[in-house]
């Protein structure tokens, strides 16, 4: 008899950590609603207590779906109330909470004396915390998870005694994360199948597993912990989340699926829906799906050598493994052009996994016609652009209103720009080493702020000569950055917006940015804030 993996969708928590990967609350929403459409079990939210805008994004997602719908808690009672208070109108309420239980962690994050002298002082103390957070968490939901932070480099004795701790607590899912993607396939499944020796009440539970790609065995580790026991999977789409990644949802499913003839295992995913949730995620947070990307990557598909293309003519299967149509993928392309009507441009966009609202759809018609009157015919990949960078925009202090820009090989670049600010317009001029740099010479006139960009990449979106070309930039002050995305048929556009948009975020951090200090404390700025 064939057996249930659970798939745990985190792309929204862990994945939107990716650095330069911030959603805002309607980018998250939407990204949700297709979660739902993929048809996963679990969408862990985000992490309510972390700020305004994390509560509220979870808030939403939980009032709308009827997904399990779960939110990440520290250990501690004022996360556990926040995320019940973000979770509490959810048809399918998880509270989520974790602790560290590595060595390395332990002595790390638990040093203060007042978690005990000793190593093993400070074990007990965190028995008792991760106890104590459980069954807080149980007074108000019956679905309650317990993380072990850094599983993979836990000493196995302790660890079995922490999960079965959880459980006594109440925990009904345990999940056992390679918070460093440290461990090895072999390795890592012999773990789980450890654990279910050494903990005497696991069989109360379901195990899961949440693996990071930082030696490129996230999926291998996840498959050959499932073959051992566990029965839910943590993963993001893409793969995207800390560092090097987590878990790829769509490789992992299609591994499943593809491979069945190996394991009894299967998920209820839906898997025609994969590649347009992997374009969505990819559009909202910036993130390029590389070429070669297993499942949903351009050349996945893609065949040049002369041998495969003979093969390919005579039978896909010589070298297709999986059907491209299967997971969304199609040859065909819907042409949208100038006259093309709301109907016709709604249709798509619903076909493509989008939601829009009357007003949305009116917003982006006016973005659709003005981008159609400049390159003619309008893709699916245009559409997706334009839901990225036109609906749902991160909250704006200035706006561009006005940029003209000159420059040649015997002409210094000079740029001029017009900023919208609280109501007035502001104008500069500057020049620079190319147009970019004097656009950003010029914004820093205007605003009169000098930064630095670490990073500053330009692709194009969609195809051909009138492409829509994507600027994405990172700059940062003090210990946090800030990325920008502009996307525009013009670069030197498109730069402008990304430098813009970075700024913005900025200066709304700097005004809302929601800070706890060790006696738990809430502050935005040097105001303290009860939430």
């Amino acid at each position: 008899m064939q057996e249930k993996v659970i798939i745990f969708d985190t792309t929204l928590r862990d994945g939107e950590q990716s650095p330069g990967a911030s959603l805002n609350v309607f980018e998250k929403l939407e990204i949700a609603r297709q979660l739902s459409r993929l048809n996963v079990d679990v969408i862990e939210a985000g992490f309510p207590v972390s700020s305004p805008a994390q509560f509220e994004a979870v808030q939403r997602i939980a009032d709308e779906s009827d997904k399990i719908i779960a939110g990440l808690c520290r250990a501690k009672e004022i996360d556990i109330e926040k995320a019940y208070q973000a979770l509490r109108n959810a048809k399918a309420p998880r509270i989520h909470t974790f602790a560290s239980t590595s060595d390395i962690h332990i002595q790390g994050k638990f040093a203060d004396s007042k978690y005990g002298l000793s190593l093993a002082e400070k074990r007990k103390t965190i028995l008792k915390m991760s106890f104590d957070a459980v069954a807080y968490a149980r007074t108000f939901t019956n679905d309650v998870e317990f993380s072990a932070e850094d599983a993979g480099r836990t000493d196995i004795g302790y660890l079995a005694e922490i999960i079965e701790t959880a459980i006594n607590a109440g925990a009904t899912t345990v999940n056992i994360p390679d918070t460093t993607g440290f461990t090895h396939p072999l390795e890592y499944g012999n773990m789980i199948s450890e654990l279910k020796r050494r903990v005497s009440n696991i069989s109360k539970a379901v195990i899961s597993v949440h693996c990071h790609n930082d030696l490129g065995l996230a999926v291998a580790n996840s498959l050959f912990a499932l073959q051992s026991g566990a029965r839910q999977v943590e993963c993001t789409i893409n793969g995207i989340g800390e560092r090097a990644g987590n878990a790829s949802l769509e490789e992992i499913v299609m591994a499943l699926k593809i491979r069945s003839d190996l394991t009894n295992l299967y998920t209820d995913i839906h898997i025609p829906e994969i590649y347009n949730t992997s374009r969505m995620v990819s559009g909202f947070t910036g993130i390029v799906v590389q070429p070669n990307k297993a499942i949903v990557g351009e050349n996945a598909f893609a065949h040049e050598s002369g041998i495969h293309q003979d093969g390919m003519l005579k039978n896909k299967q010589t070298y297709e493994i999986i059907s491209p149509e299967s997971v969304g993928v199609s040859k065909t392309k819907i042409v949208l052009g100038r006259h093309s009507g709301r109907h016709g441009l709604k249709n798509r966009l619903t076909e493509l996994g989008y939601k829009p609202s009357e007003v949305e759809l009116n917003q982006l018609y006016d973005a659709f016609v003005n981008l159609a009157d400049k390159k003619k015919e309008v893709f699916d990949d245009d559409l997706r652009v334009l839901m990225g960078d036109e609906i749902y925009k991160k909250q704006e202090m200035y706006e561009l209103k006005y940029l003209q820009f000159n420059s040649g090989t015997d002409t210094i670049p000079t740029a001029t720009v017009s900023i919208k600010f609280e109501g007035q317009t502001m104008t500069d001029t500057s020049t620079g080493d190319g147009p970019v740099d004097a656009c950003f010479n010029a914004i820093e006139r205007v605003l009169g702020i000098k930064l630095t960009v670490e990073s500053y990449n330009v692709r194009s979106v969609t195809s051909g000569r009138q492409a829509m070309g994507e600027a994405i930039l990172r700059i940062r002050q003090g210990e946090v950055s800030f990325t920008g995305r502009g996307v525009s048929t013009d670069i030197i556009e498109a730069s402008a917006k990304a430098y813009l948009q970075a700024i913005n975020d900025l200066k709304v951090y700097e005004k809302s940015v929601l800070i706890m200090d060790e006696n738990n404390r809430f502050y935005i700025g040097d105001k303290e804030r009860t939430i």
